[in-house]
């Protein structure tokens, strides 16, 4: 299913890279060779953004519905290959089965989900001081879009930027991570099976800097959509800045998990395990700073150690140095006088495994309680009470979700009242929005826009007010 090496592809077109080097990429599961990867570089990056600016014309021409239709097959299609799709998943990022499993499901509902608003695009229309004026509202395609990616849920990363941009007649050009190009490529392949026509999707494989640079400094890509760290997406505005390019950002989180003296406490350590380990702690919104009322907290903490010492397989990270960072982050908290509960350590001598790690003392300002790590690494924290658990959430340079463990009503809403973060989840975890939800965080988390849900559809399309004044003489 796997071919020796990843292309590019372009105007329909598997191509290989112009300079004609390649990548190596290896499993994480066990530090094994898997393919090679297209290195592209500023001339097939380029050639892509000429085959989406070629193709958008004839495909905005098609009706919102015509395209519905067609993201619709293509997502049908990708229920029929689902096991295939899965496969592909869980070799180049390691993960579980059952969990790639997940995340192409994920996948396939966001694509049912946009292939509705073919029918659903509704606009608007609204009065005005003039005599005989009416005015309504159109969705205009933005254009070319540069779709950048991460790599820790790559099908549904893809389908969470393609399916909205393809449905709202743009043509794109999708730059996945290096260390999850095949997904990319084979859902690439998959929209012409489907019947998408050539140059409307382009897929350029390689290293950010040397292909998703060219895509954010090209003048004819209107759009750049990115999800990845607070750090790149931080450079994407400013060079997009300077041509005043659009740009949406789905940037990191240091999501908090708050446990209240009267949480039910199996459940809150069930769902801290699910949000601060699962997928190896490689999610925007894992919980990285679990907040533990003082009350509570030694009872919180044993039952947290028991649950891990008996939890199963999280898979690997995704590349030795993404091990070596999390590893050394830990280390330096512990140098800095923090105390490490659980894990800390590699797991095994083959493959990227990092042991699900629990510390507790890590001061709020330390870089371990700041920085994103992208790892299964949680902090326990005490608090003396509500106001300040709410404190510690917003002491944060990120706001993309947080969760409260309480049984008052009362205190849960105002938890969501008080809360810089985009998303607020009460007794569960802090990942899990679904297609329909808007998605998306505030402060160094995004730049207002929202992933997924309707809200999509204002990123990957433009508002037009029409006008219509009609003259009484002429009826």
């Amino acid at each position: 299913m796997i071919p020796a090496e990843v292309p590019n592809l372009v105007d329909g077109e598997e191509r290989p890279p112009a300079s004609g080097t390649w990548l190596e990429k290896k499993r994480p599961a066990d530090g094994e060779h898997l393919c090679r990867v297209a290195r592209s570089d500023a001339e097939d990056a380029a050639a892509a953004v000429a085959a989406a600016r070629a193709a958008q014309p004839a495909w905005a021409e098609r009706t919102p519905v015509e395209r519905g239709l067609l993201v619709r097959e293509i997502a049908e299609l990708l229920r029929a290959r689902r096991d295939e799709a899965s496969e592909l998943v869980a070799a180049e990022t390691g993960k579980p089965l059952a969990l790639a499993q997940g995340e192409v499901d994920a996948a396939i509902e966001m694509g049912l989900f946009v292939a509705g608003e073919g029918r659903r695009s509704y606009g608007r229309t609204t009065t005005a001081s003039m005599p005989h004026r009416t005015v309504l509202t159109l969705r205009r395609p933005v254009g070319v879009a540069a779709l950048l990616i991460s790599f820790n849920t790559p099908l549904p990363n893809v389908a969470w930027k393609a399916f909205p941009s393809i449905f709202c007649g743009n043509g794109s050009v999708l730059k996945p991570s290096e260390h999850a190009p095949v997904s990319a490529w084979w859902f690439g392949r998959l929209c012409l099976e489907a019947g998408l026509p050539a140059g409307v999707l382009n897929v350029v494989q390689g290293l950010g800097r040397e292909a998703g640079a060219p895509l954010v400094d090209d003048r004819r890509v209107d759009l750049v959509s990115f999800t990845g760290s607070a750090a790149t997406g931080r450079a994407i505005a400013e060079a997009a800045g300077r041509r005043l390019a659009k740009t949406v950002m789905e940037l990191g989180g240091k999501n908090a998990l708050v446990v209240c003296d009267d949480a039910d406490l199996e459940r809150a350590v069930e769902w801290t395990v699910a949000s601060a380990f699962s997928n190896a702690g490689q999610r925007c919104a894992a919980a990285s700073r679990i907040v533990v009322f003082d009350e509570v907290y030694e009872g919180f903490r044993d039952r947290l150690g028991a649950a891990l010492d008996a939890h199963g397989e999280i898979g690997p990270v995704i590349g030795e140095s993404s091990l070596e960072r999390i590893l050394g982050a830990v280390e330096s908290a512990r140098a800095d006088g923090a105390t490490v509960l659980h894990g800390g350590t590699r797991v095994g001598d083959r493959g990227w495994h990092v042991a699900p790690t629990v510390l507790e003392g890590v001061p709020p300002d330390a870089p371990l309680s700041c920085e994103e790590l992208f790892g299964p690494v949680a902090a326990l924290y005490r608090v003396r009470g509500f106001d300040d658990a709410v404190a510690l959430v917003n002491d944060s340079p990120y706001g993309l979700t947080a969760a409260i463990h309480t049984a008052s009503v009362h205190r849960a809403m105002r938890f969501a009242e008080r809360v810089a973060a985009g998303v607020v989840v009460v007794n569960a975890g802090t990942h899990g929005s679904e297609p329909h939800m808007g998605f998306g965080g505030v402060k160094q988390s995004g730049t207002g826009w929202k992933e997924a849900g309707v809200e999509a559809l204002d990123v990957y399309s433009e508002t037009q007010y029409v006008n219509l004044v009609v003259d009484p003489a002429l009826t």
